[in-house]
């Protein structure tokens, strides 16, 4: 069993979560952090993914590392400097770790890196499976990118798990907290045909997937970290505003008026990814959170 586990891009809305989890359960844990800070029951070391710099003692007796590390997809509009900073921000974390790993020749058995449904790109009702052919677009194209530089550890003999995340729902944060603000403001409606699926995740079923990812060593590759029941976003919707308790408009956002507003950005909300869990679940993994409006629910409880 794994118990010394580095983390990457841990001070992130998954990373917080998944730290207190793992310290929890009696890893020992430690972190990379672009500046020096302090968190209890954690070791800090300092590295820097643009400068290529790391404290390679951060490897000393790690048998696991976690990366989580990329800039923010939706943070800033995607000029084509942003779209290079997003893909750089993931391969060369990547590259700088297994560099360190070669250096210090770390007996480093286990990597398990982030990765995104984005890879499939915009398919419609297709069901999409960890062995579908990859989409075509931004986000494809960065996520391909993303589990290449991964891949680079299976050379190194280690074992590389690769978890595709879907939208997170969380009561600190992430992409919940944009969805819900025009229905709070009673100006929810669907989105573009509103037909597009939308493959959810409840935050604490994705942290017990890294987690279940530790433990299980027959698990590598690919797996869609998704709830086994995607919605589309008409029902996200009218789901969302039943659990706030405001109505939804019976017409959609247009695509051109996303557009006009976001930019290419407006793309994030726009594509349809119909992912399916089968391959998690045979791994034995059992989700928490199978049903949409029990999850927003739960969420909603915790914000009181």
């Amino acid at each position: 069993m794994a118990k010394n586990i580095l983390v990457a891009g841990a001070t992130g809305l998954i990373g917080k979560q998944l730290i207190s989890k793992l310290v929890t359960q009696g890893y020992q844990v430690s972190i990379l952090a672009r500046k020096p800070i302090s968190q209890k029951d954690v070791k800090v070391f300092l590295w820097d993914v643009y400068e290529q710099t790391i404290n390679n003692d951060a490897l000393n007796g790690v048998d696991t590392i976690i990366n989580l590390t990329g800039e923010g997809i939706s943070d800033k509009p995607w000029t084509p400097k942003r779209k290079q900073q997003i893909i750089d921000s993931r391969t060369k974390a990547a590259e700088l770790i297994f560099k360190a790993i070669k250096e210090t020749n770390a007996n480093v058995e286990n990597y398990i890196s982030a990765s995104a449904v984005g890879i499939y790109g915009d398919r419609g009702d297709e069901i999409l499976e960890e062995e579908s052919n990859p989409g075509t677009g931004f986000l494809a194209d960065c996520c391909i990118a993303w589990e290449k530089a991964a891949d680079q550890g299976i050379a190194l003999g280690i074992r590389v798990v690769k978890i595709r995340i879907g939208i997170v729902l969380s009561e600190r944060g992430g992409a919940l907290g944009t969805m819900e603000k025009p229905i709070k403001y009673f100006a929810g409606s669907g989105l573009g045909s509103g037909q597009q699926w939308m493959p959810w995740i409840h935050i604490d079923d994705l942290v017990n997937i890294f987690v279940h990812s530790i433990k299980d060593k027959n698990m590598f590759d690919a797996y869609n970290a998704t709830a086994p029941s995607p919605v589309t976003n008409k029902t996200f919707t009218e789901v969302l505003g039943k659990v706030l308790n405001r109505p939804i408009w019976p017409f959609n956002v247009p695509k051109f008026v996303l557009k006009a507003i976001l930019g290419e950005i407006s793309i994030l909300p726009l594509i349809s990814t119909n992912t399916s869990a089968q391959k998690i679940l045979t791994t034995g993994f059992q989700f928490k959170y199978l049903n949409l409006e029990d999850a927003l629910k739960v969420i909603y409880e915790r914000k009181k």
